[in-house]
């Protein structure tokens, strides 16, 4: 049994040093497992050593890979990720990569059947043949979690408002903030940007990850605000994943806004002590953030 559905990239993020494992929707993945949800992948690998090694760490892991489709033309995708501050990387996304190429497979139907999350990026859609698989899979009755992803050139605004228009929960960071709402007019405070967004696109949950300030969440049309927590930053890649994975799994076990924020600040900055995308950690560990 599945209560969470992801879909979209798998892929390697390429260092100046390292090469570690990444995309934004196996990051949640991960980081969700480790909350005790139960989750289902969908996405695509190559067919070659670096698709095989993700299939591995998923299945270490105790995540299920039956909806991970293997690619015999198309290799696994790769990011070059060159850190150029404590809080930001500048990413360089290969294309194409497998995870272009998702196509619809049947037997998605009964986790998504099952499931009451599904989470996806944008990323996902900058291809015809992932979007279509997408746009099919957002026709289900499923509460739908939009953690955009916005990087130039692999979106259009016209594919951007129509994910927005199908999510209930949209997670974005600032400057994805200001570029979104920059659509809809012109809006002095963050507050109205947001309120601006939810308004259009009939979205109740907004989240806004500012980095080493924290968080804003704007749910049941009330303001929530987290300072976030000092960490010694090793580097910030798959901390906004761990943050949302954290904030849906409190979500899921009745916590109040307050309590979801905070929680998912506390995993944030776990993530971001570490290296990588997928560090090896314990959830008492975020507790102890929190305490």
């Amino acid at each position: 049994m599945f209560n969470i559905v992801c879909f979209g990239e798998m892929l390697w993020d390429v260092l100046p040093d390292k090469e570690l494992p990444g995309g934004a929707p196996m990051n949640a993945a991960y980081h969700l497992q480790k909350q005790s949800q139960q989750v289902a992948v969908i996405s695509r690998v190559g067919k070659d050593d670096y698709g095989e090694r993700l299939l591995d760490l998923l299945r270490r892991n105790g995540l299920n890979t039956a909806c991970v489709q293997q690619d015999p033309v198309h290799g696994t995708g790769k990011v070059l990720a060159q850190p150029i501050s404590d809080h930001d990387v500048q990413y360089n996304i290969l294309f194409p990569a497998a995870w272009d190429f998702i196509t619809w497979d049947p037997a998605w139907e009964n986790p998504l059947r099952q499931a009451e999350y599904f989470v996806f990026g944008s990323l996902a859609a900058r291809h015809e043949v992932s979007r279509e698989a997408l746009y099919k899979v957002l026709q289900y009755n499923v509460k739908k979690v939009l953690d955009i992803n916005l990087r130039p050139p692999h979106y259009t605004q016209e594919g951007v408002s129509y994910l927005l228009q199908h999510c209930h929960i949209l997670k974005l960071n600032q400057a994805e903030l200001e570029l979104i709402s920059s659509w809809l007019g012109d809006y002095p405070a963050r507050e109205d940007k947001m309120k601006a967004i939810s308004k259009k696109y009939n979205i109740r949950t907004i989240v806004v990850t500012m980095g080493g300030e924290g968080a804003i969440l704007y749910m049941y049309e009330r303001f929530y605000y987290h300072p976030g927590f000092r960490v010694q930053v090793a580097d910030t890649i798959g901390s906004g994943d761990a943050f949302l994975a954290a904030f849906l799994s409190s979500l899921i076990h009745g916590r109040t806004a307050e309590q979801c924020l905070a929680y998912a600040n506390a995993a944030g900055a776990l993530v971001a002590a570490r290296s990588g995308a997928c560090p090896d950690y314990d959830v008492w560990e975020i507790d102890t953030l929190l305490d």
